[in-house]
C-alpha cells in the first residue's frame, strides 16, 4: 500500500528543505503545490491553462484544479510507493477533496508531520535568506551561507533578498499563514494524524525527529 505524508509547517520552518530529505530517505516522491503550479503554466497543460485563466483575473484557482493537478502528477510511476505532498492541502476543503482522491491509489494520509517554531525563529531565518538571480537557488546567511558572500555556490549568480523575505512582508506572511491553516492544524488534530515536530532545532534534529514520527 502506498504511503502519503502531509507535511506542514509555516514559512522559513524549514519545510522545503526536510520535504527534499524525507523523500530520499524514504524513496517517496516529492510533491510541491508551487513546483507543481509553475511546471502545469511552464508546460501550458490543459490545467495549466485553466488556472492561468484564474490567475489572471487575480482570482483564486479553484480547489477541484488544484486537485486535478495533485491527481494527475499522482498517477507518474515515480508516485507509486506514494508521496510527500508540501503545500497543499491548505484547508479542510481540500483535506477532505485529498482523502477521497486517494482512495484511487488505494491509499490514504498516514502521517501529518507540523513542523512548528516560534514567530522570533521564523522571523530571523526568512530576514536572513538571500536568493540567486539565475536559478533561484537560496541561502541563509545565518544556517547556510554562500562560500563567497553575495554570490550563488551553484553557478556565480548575484544573490538578493526577495521582497517577501524583508521583516514587515515575513510578519504578514507568517499571520496569514496561521490564519488560514489553523482550521487544517484542528482538522488532522482531530483525524488524529497530527505530529507536531520541533522546528527550531538544527537540520538534522528535525530530520530525526520526523524519521522517528513517520517510523512510527
Amino acid at each position: 500500500m502506498p504511503t502519503f505524508i502531509v507535511l506542514l509547517g509555516p514559512p522559513g520552518v524549514g519545510k522545503g528543505t526536510q520535504a527534499k530529505i524525507l523523500s530520499k530517505k524514504t524513496g517517496l516522491a516529492h510533491i510541491s503545490s508551487g513546483d507543481l503550479f509553475r511546471e502545469n503554466l511552464k508546460n501550458q497543460t490543459e490545467l495549466g491553462k485553466l488556472a492561468q485563466t484564474y490567475m489572471t483575473k487575480g482570482e483564486l484557482v479553484p480547489d477541484d484544479v488544484t486537485v486535478a493537478m495533485v491527481k494527475d502528477r499522482l498517477t507518474r510511476p515515480e508516485c507509486k510507493m506514494g508521496a510527500i505532498l508540501d503545500g497543499f492541502p491548505r484547508t479542510p476543503a481540500q483535506a477532505q477533496a485529498l482523502e477521497t482522491m486517494l482512495q484511487d491509489f488505494n491509499g490514504q494520509v498516514d502521517s501529518v508531520p507540523f513542523i512548528a517554531a516560534g514567530e522570533d525563529v521564523l522571523l530571523e531565518r526568512l530576514t536572513s535568506r538571500w536568493t540567486c538571480r539565475a536559478e533561484g537557488h537560496v541561502f541563509n546567511a545565518k544556517t547556510n551561507p554562500p562560500q563567497v558572500t553575495g554570490k550563488c555556490d551553484f553557478d556565480g549568480s548575484e544573490l538578493y533578498q526577495r521582497d517577501d523575505d524583508k521583516e514587515e512582508t515575513v510578519k504578514n506572511r507568517i499571520k496569514v499563514y496561521f490564519n488560514q491553516t489553523s482550521p487544517l492544524i484542528s482538522y488532522y488534530q482531530n483525524h488524529g494524524k497530527l505530529v507536531e515536530i520541533n522546528g527550531a532545532q538544527s537540520i538534522d534534529r528535525v530530520t530525526q525527529d520526523l524519521m522517528a514520527a513517520l517510523n512510527k
